[in-house]
C-alpha cells in the first residue's frame, strides 16, 4: 500500500496573493528583465567562451587529422615492411638450404672422425687386453707353480715320513747338518 500525500495550501486572510495576468506567460517586467539578462549572458558566452570553444574544436580537428596521418604513414610502413619480408622469405629459403647442406657436411666429417677415433680406441683396448691377459696368465702360472710346489712338498714329506724309517731319517739329518756345516 502506497502512502498518499495531500498538500494543503492555506490562504491566510490579510496576506496578499500573487496572481499573473495569464496562467502561462509571466509578467511583462519579468519578460523584459529576463530577456535582457539572457541576452547579456549569451553575449558574454559568445564573446568569452566562443573563442575557447572554437580553439578546442580546432585542436580536436587537428589531433584527429594527425592521428589519421599517423595511421596512414604506419600503414604505408607496414606495407613496405611486408614487401621486404616477402623478399626476405625467398632469401630465407636459399639460406635454409645452404645451412642444411653445411650441417650435412659437418655431420659426415664428424661421423668419419668419430669412426676413426673409435678404431684407434678399439686397437688400444685390444692391446691393453692382450697385455692384461698375458700378465694374468703369467701370474696364474706363477701362483699355480707355487701351489704345486707347496702341495708336492707336503706330499713328499708325508710319503718320505711313511716310507723312511727312523734310522734312515737320522742318517739324512746328520748328512744335511754336515753338508751345511761344511759350506760355512
Amino acid at each position: 500500500m502506497t502512502p498518499h500525500f495531500t498538500i494543503l495550501i492555506a490562504v491566510i486572510p490579510g496576506q496578499p496573493t500573487y496572481e499573473s495576468h495569464h496562467w502561462l506567460l509571466p509578467e511583462t517586467a519579468e519578460i523584459i528583465y529576463g530577456g535582457l539578462a539572457s541576452v547579456l549572458v549569451i553575449g558574454a558566452l559568445i564573446k568569452f567562451a566562443g573563442p575557447m570553444i572554437k580553439k578546442s574544436l580546432g585542436a580536436r580537428t587537428a589531433r584527429i587529422q594527425g592521428e589519421i596521418d599517423q595511421a596512414r604513414s604506419a600503414r604505408n610502413e607496414a606495407q613496405a615492411e611486408a614487401g621486404s619480408i616477402r623478399t626476405a622469405l625467398g632469401d630465407v629459403t636459399s639460406e635454409r638450404a645452404r645451412i642444411l647442406a653445411e650441417a650435412d657436411s659437418q655431420a659426415v666429417s664428424a661421423l668419419a672422425e668419430g669412426r676413426a677415433r673409435i678404431v684407434v680406441e678399439m686397437a688400444e683396448l685390444e692391446a691393453k687386453a692382450t697385455v692384461d691377459i698375458a700378465t694374468a696368465s703369467s701370474r696364474v702360472g706363477d701362483e699355480l707353480r707355487a701351489e704345486i710346489t707347496r702341495l708336492s712338498a707336503t706330499a713328499i714329506e708325508r710319503v718320505v715320513a711313511t716310507a723312511i724309517d727312523d734310522k734312515d731319517r737320522q742318517e739324512m739329518i746328520e748328512s744335511f747338518i754336515s753338508s751345511v756345516g761344511a759350506t760355512r
